[in-house]
């Protein structure tokens, strides 16, 4: 099945060293190439798990593996120390770039059972003062963004998530946030760049600063350019035509326009190429995964994918 998106012997010598090895206590796992590669059949596919062929072992294993290292933060672990290797092998381009893609939802991605609100005698719920005649508030789980709370949300596309990605300079994510679909840009690039973080092999601090940033004018704001230049990363973001008008009307109170490297801009099109990687896979370019982070989990995995078959 190494057509539909199984791993080669070369892309498996990469990936196997850093994957967890079963504690005995949990009985003895299946084979992990087997599991994985029904994974990945599945993303590039987006058949329902159901409807797995039989050579990738019982359906329920591989979802379960998958929901399993979505929640404990495997499949983020992984993604790290694959940033850490080809970082040590000097194969990132730290010339990086921020972008956004909406993800069309699934009817099936809805629909995810709530968690019941906490009892009012609880350490987390705490005594609550008596309502007094108001309308009771609705208990909504956190996380995830969106009126569900699973990053699903109403946008000109209709019920959808958001990518938000930051991709190097040759066209791969270096970090992934999903909120809903309705959500601004520009409030997620800072999450966005917190999540930059590849670790040094051997002694060292793990990176997190790029050599520079690119975006668009989605992201022309003065807490963008403010955390960038905390930060001390070159940047290259265009100015919104009324913020200039504004900043020109003010005269010498306006200030001075930000600075402007043409050259570096069109570099920015690595970040939509990294989204158009990473639709390929078509459980990405389709959510069908009712919460977040079953569906994040889903996004990392087809970036670790890009990665070890770089």
């Amino acid at each position: 099945m190494e057509g539909r998106g199984g791993l080669s012997d070369e892309e498996w010598e990469r990936l196997e060293p850093f994957l967890p090895v079963s504690n005995g206590r949990c009985g003895r796992w299946r084979d992990h190439r087997q599991v994985i590669d029904g994974i990945l059949y599945r993303e590039r596919t987006g058949v329902p798990w159901r409807d797995l062929p039989e050579c990738y072992g019982p359906w329920k294993t591989v979802y379960e593996r998958h929901r399993k290292w979505s929640g404990d933060g495997t499949w983020e672990r992984l993604f790290q120390q694959v940033l850490a290797v080809a970082d040590s092998e000097g194969e990132i381009d730290w010339a990086a770039a921020v972008d956004s893609s909406a993800v069309r939802a699934h009817q099936h991605a809805a629909g995810a059972r709530r968690d019941p609100p906490p009892p009012l005698d609880s350490p987390k719920g705490g005594q609550r003062a008596p309502n007094r005649g108001k309308k009771p508030r609705t208990f909504r789980p956190q996380g995830g963004g969106g009126a569900s709370g699973e990053a699903l949300g109403r946008s000109r596309g209709g019920f959808t998530t958001k990518i938000h990605l930051c991709a190097d300079g040759r066209c791969r994510p270096l970090s992934i946030v999903i909120t809903a679909g309705q959500c601004a840009d520009c409030t997620q690039f800072k999450p966005v760049m917190d999540k930059i973080r590849v670790p040094r092999i051997g002694p060292g601090r793990p990176r997190t600063r790029p050599d520079s940033v690119s975006a668009d004018k989605a992201y022309s704001n003065r807490a963008t350019r403010r955390e960038l230049r905390r930060r001390k990363i070159r940047h290259c973001i265009p100015e919104k035509t009324d913020h200039r008008n504004h900043r020109i009307r003010r005269g010498s109170a306006g200030g001075r326009p930000p600075g402007f490297d043409q050259e570096l801009y069109r570099k920015r099109n690595t970040v939509e190429r990294a989204i158009n990687k990473l639709k390929q896979f078509r459980a990405v370019a389709t959510r069908y995964d009712k919460r977040a982070y079953i569906y994040l989990g889903t996004v990392t995995v087809a970036a670790i994918s890009i990665w070890i078959r770089r």
